[in-house]
């Protein structure tokens, strides 16, 4: 059996399942995490705190 990325058998899930409310939900998480990621590691930090 090969080996699927997590990517597409998360699509594969949401298709199978017809669970399509959650690809708005993760996109958003997403979306978060890679905001406070770079709200971490740059010097722009102080201004993207408050939006917070």
């Amino acid at each position: 059996m090969a080996k699927q990325s997590l990517v597409r058998e998360f699509f594969a899930f949401i298709k199978h399942e017809k669970k399509w409310w959650m690809i708005p939900l993760v996109t958003v998480l997403l979306i978060v995490g890679g905001l406070v990621l770079f709200a971490s590691s740059s010097p722009l930090a102080p201004f993207v705190y408050p939006l917070f």
